[in-house]
């Protein structure tokens, strides 16, 4: 324990999910936390729960300008930024007939935009201290082709592609680059399944909780720092893709 003591570190789309799960085990390892959500009163509720090591910083990222202080509005509570998990996203499946349009371009925007502009603001404080972690929420369906998900799952191999990209660029700075991937996560972004998809996938098994996905966050920043994890494939041992 406390492997991550004396780091600070940012999370996106912190108050619920995966990103609350990683959270909870950053700042169990040690961690101050910076929790970044638009959901004010979720917020205020779980850094309340969690106690000092959380901070919250109420922040819709679909705002152009306000994702643009991001990294501002971290250094105005914290001293630094040692982590940064780019976790916020959304989700649509189903036929892409059915997609409603404004909902394909926000989920876009979250999914690839919103990461990318993150990355790009705090990058340079990172290069600037000479180390940093830098990890990205992605997905299975950015290894395989869904095709239930024909919007979601592109998101997501672009990001495997982006994560890529940056290690290469950033690991001469000292900051290491990484994504994990889950499967189905029992989240709220299950609301949006196809309802046979999961039914079966309850029925199978086949889900895994926000916890194991963090488990295996905490072992990508906790590896020596001559050792990246680049991606971390996390499924339910009932999932069959």
């Amino acid at each position: 324990m406390n492997e991550l003591n004396g780091k600070i570190a940012a999370v996106t789309g912190a108050a619920s999910g995966i990103g609350l799960a990683s959270t909870e085990a950053m700042i169990a390892a040690g961690a101050t936390v910076v929790l970044v959500d638009r959901d004010e009163r979720a917020l205020n509720e779980v850094c309340a729960r969690l106690g000092a090591g959380a901070i919250p910083l109420v922040l819709d990222l679909l705002n152009a300008e306000k994702c643009a202080s991001l990294l501002d509005g971290i250094l105005s509570k914290v001293g630094h930024l040692d982590i940064l998990h780019a976790n916020a996203g959304t989700y649509i499946g189903g036929d892409l007939v059915d997609a409603d349009l404004d909902g394909i371009d926000r989920m876009l925007n979250l999914n690839v935009n919103v990461v990318i502009k993150n990355v790009r603001t705090v990058a340079p404080h990172m290069i600037e201290r000479g180390t940093g972690d830098i990890v990205v929420t992605s997905s299975v369906a950015g290894h395989s082709a869904i095709p239930w998900e024909p919007v979601y799952s592109p998101s997501k191999w672009a990001m495997h592609c982006f994560v890529q990209t940056m290690r290469r660029q950033l690991l001469k700075n000292g900051i290491r680059v990484g994504s994990v991937s889950p499967g189905p996560v029992i989240s709220a972004l299950l609301a949006d399944w196809p309802e046979e998809n999961l039914r079966k996938a309850k029925e199978a098994g086949a889900l895994i909780e926000p916890k194991e996905v963090a488990d295996a966050i905490i072992f990508m920043l906790t590896r020596p720092r001559n050792v990246t994890i680049r991606d971390v494939v996390v499924l339910p041992s009932a999932f069959d893709i």
